[in-house]
């Protein structure tokens, strides 16, 4: 698509069109097109379609993409993406009934996705709006410069499909006995095109499949499988059996009593269901238009014995590329590592989301902030999250409170919550959510250093500083008002989920003033020095008025936990003196609780930093090493091959959290894993973009040795270093510390400063080196 011709122009001429009636079943829309000249002429051949809803097309029986569920999820009110597939080589070779008359036939199924799938939780059943509907248009080139075009118009038909429920939480209902109905007219509707987009977003995939490691009988008679992998995808199959067997597939990440543990799951159904009809050829069922987060599957009715050969699991997310690798002497820092990167394919699914398998699998804005460091290190995030920033821009503007929504798509504003629900007083503006909106800019930033981009998040800043400005008290601290604060603090009680040791003030100013200070460096980078200015002015009024109000002459801060220190240190808000006792009381804090974790959303991120940067850095290794609950390796030894939740989603005899929000798959608590590759693997950028590159890799008791590579914007940076002195290349010169040794491989042509443990550096230009 050229810079010229926007979405909007290329389907000015195409009408949205839906079913005439909604009767429940999924409607395939079907339009037809002549060709003008034989199909070997065409030279290029493109489908631009959107919904309200998500759509699959196949032209003359074929597939246009393997994507899934497009047009993905946006701010549907004012950017519906326009995916453009090129389907050239598919006209070429699609089968032609007549060849004195070769037509094109375009078939598109619609079923609701995120436009309308009685969304949300605490029975929210939020929905953008009624109908369904595709705007389409195949645009034929001929290689003599003819044009043809097939749009969505009064000449289509509809046809109610066997597929009675694709939801996204309930899962897909298909009965294979139920023929197509008769072609009926479509209905007219309208799509604002104002809102028309070209396609930002990565498309959703298929990554991989899995092969169940095991099929067993519950204690209850049921037939469970384990894919070993919590995931997030569906199960798909081929089966032959007689006309009217249900086959039912449910799921569900843990088990809980030897049985499918589905609790966490609250009013997501999440199963899929296929009646056959008794095709002796056998019939191939893959459920493309819902998605689950599952381990482990139940399935009822499979005729005959199932094995692991008759079933699969698709694992599915939006095609974003792994960038990151880590691998050490310690197995349960490995998996803590992988459970990360999991949750992070799990839950990057059209927008970064909470969770994938209950009634939520929502982009809250908390958990991006906490993990877009960590997120950009794993995968190229760059396309993926400038989208998502957009969407928040643009949803944050059109508040009429001014403030950041929770989450963004901010489809809580649809909501139909029951009374009490809505009395909570979750609202207004706050810290780490609404800083989302300047915390995954900062980390996108610093990974990428795409100056232009960062040009378009700035008013996303803007938006949530301003709306924070409004909310200060006279004191000039943000010290009223909803909080989350230290969100799932490890010490509050399941049932209160925002009750933390860390006092929400202290919380939110520290917050504030990081959030101020980049928003003031990003107004400088792009020319906007009087906003730079006043951003600097708030970050230096609210760090006035936090030493004044929260720091005391003994180096203590104001709640004395693990959270308030880790903040403060790591968004250097101390003097140097009060930053040295406030790094041996947060050492302190932590041995005294024999180094389990005692920090939630806010604290997790940043104590290791803490710990490690003022010197304590035995201490940060302890605490990442502890496996006692709460602890990053206590999931580990549970079994988790995803991030949890809840420090104790899991309870030690088996039994899930009590509390009625307790997700296994849900990356924020993983966010350590930021620090895991810039201190104890090394691989920093000393430049946004990686222009410059830092090597500072920080040994500490437990681990002998740790492997890691990053594919930054100028190259691959790999890292080995090794305590053990066994193996190994021969030392350039003089060891940095006993037995220690360090391999580098740096990008060609690009400066790189090594930091050795004991304090020496080194400067290297490209290339292979080792120290």
């Amino acid at each position: 698509m050229s810079s010229a011709t926007t979405p909007a122009d290329l389907l000015a001429d195409s009408l949205a069109i839906t079913a005439p009636v909604d009767t429940g079943r999924l409607p395939v829309l079907s339009g037809a097109l002549t060709l003008a000249q034989d199909a070997d002429q065409v030279t290029r051949a493109t489908l631009h379609a959107t919904s309200h809803g998500v759509f699959e097309a196949a032209l003359n029986g074929l597939p246009v993409t393997d994507s899934l569920l497009n047009p993905g999820w946006t701010v549907y009110e004012r950017r519906l993406q326009v995916p453009a597939f090129d389907v050239t080589d598919l006209v070429h070779e699609a089968p032609i009934e007549d060849p004195d008359a070769p037509a094109l036939r375009l078939d598109v199924t619609l079923a609701g996705g995120w436009w309308r799938g009685d969304l949300g939780f605490e029975n929210a059943h939020a929905n953008y709006g009624d109908d369904l509907a595709l705007l389409a248009v195949l645009e034929v080139v001929f290689a003599d410069g003819t044009v043809q075009y097939l749009r969505t118009d009064e000449s289509w038909t509809s046809r109610l499909t066997g597929i009675e429920l694709a939801n996204i939480y309930q899962g897909q209902r298909e009965d294979r006995r139920v023929a197509p109905s008769a072609p009926e007219p479509v209905r007219v509707v309208e799509i604002d095109r104002a809102t028309l987009i070209p396609q930002t977003s990565p498309l959703i995939i298929r990554h991989e499949t899995l092969a169940p490691q095991r099929i067993w009988t519950s204690p209850s008679g049921r037939t469970l499988l384990d894919f070993g992998q919590n995931l997030v995808g569906f199960l798909r199959f081929s089966v032959t059996g007689p006309a009217g067997t249900e086959i039912t597939l449910r799921h569900a990440e843990v088990l809980e009593h030897e049985e499918l543990g589905t609790r966490p799951l609250r009013g997501a159904e999440a199963t899929d269901r296929i009646v056959l009809a008794g095709d002796p050829e056998g019939e191939f069922f893959e459920p493309t238009l819902t998605f689950h987060g599952f381990r482990y599957a139940e399935v009822t009715g499979w005729p005959g014995e199932l094995a692991a050969e008759d079933i699969e699991a698709v694992v599915v997310g939006s095609d974003i590329t792994r960038t990151g690798w880590f691998e050490s002497s310690h197995p349960g820092v490995n998996q803590l590592v992988s459970n990360s990167v999991w949750s992070q394919r799990g839950n990057f699914l059209a927008v970064p989301t909470d969770c994938p398998q209950r009634d939520e699998r929502l982009g809250w804005t908390g958990d991006i902030a906490a993990f877009a460091a960590t997120a950009a290190f794993q995968f190229d995030v760059a396309d993926f999250l400038h989208a998502w920033l957009l969407d928040l821009a643009a949803e944050t503007a059109a508040n009429p409170d001014g403030w950041v929504p929770f989450v963004i798509p901010d489809l809580l504003k649809l909501a139909h919550h029951d009374p009490e629900v809505e009395a909570a007083g979750w609202a207004g503006a706050t810290a780490i959510w609404g800083d989302a909106a300047v915390w995954v800019p900062e980390a996108l930033w610093n990974a990428y250093g795409d100056l232009e981009r960062l040009r378009e998040e700035y008013p996303g800043m803007v938006l949530h500083l301003r709306s924070v400005e409004k909310a200060l008290s006279p004191s000039g601290l943000w010290d009223t008002g909803f909080q989350f604060g230290d969100w799932l603090d490890p010490d509050a009680s399941p049932h209160a989920p925002a009750d933390a040791k860390a006092d929400k003030g202290v919380v939110a100013a520290a917050c504030l003033v990081r959030s101020a200070r980049f928003a003031s460096r990003a107004a400088h980078l792009i020319g906007r020095e009087e906003d730079a200015a006043s951003w600097q002015d708030l970050a230096d009024r609210v760090l006035t008025a936090f030493t004044g109000a929260y720091v005391h002459e003994d180096g203590t801060i104001t709640s004395d936990c693990a959270t308030v220190y880790a903040l403060a240190i790591s968004f250097d808000l101390l003097e140097p003196q009060t930053r040295e006792k406030a790094g041996a009381r947060l050492a302190e804090v932590v041995r005294a609780a024999d180094y389990r974790v005692s920090t939630g959303f806010a604290g997790t991120p940043f104590v290791t930093w803490a710990l490690s940067e003022t010197g304590h850095v035995e201490d940060a290794y302890r605490l990442l090493l502890e496996e006692q609950c709460p602890s990053w390796l206590y999931p580990v030894s549970m079994g988790a091959t995803t991030i949890w939740e809840r420090w104790d989603s899991m309870l030690p005899d088996g039994s899930i959290n009590p509390g009625e929000m307790t997700s296994f798959n849900h990356y924020a608590l993983g966010a350590v894993a930021d620090w895991i590759y810039q201190v104890v693997l090394g691989i920093r950028a000393a430049e946004p973009g990686y222009r410059r590159i830092r090597i500072q890799p920080t040994p500490g008791p437990g681990l002998d040795r740790a492997r890691g590579a990053l594919d930054s914007p100028v190259g691959r940076i790999e890292v080995f270093w090794s305590t053990e002195g066994a193996d190994g290349p021969a030392h350039d010169g003089p060891a940095a510390d006993e037995g220690f040794r360090l391999e580098v491989t740096i990008p060609e042509g690009i400066l790189a400063q090594i930091v050795l443990p004991d304090g020496r550096v080194e400067e290297v230009v490209g290339g292979s080196h080792a120290f």
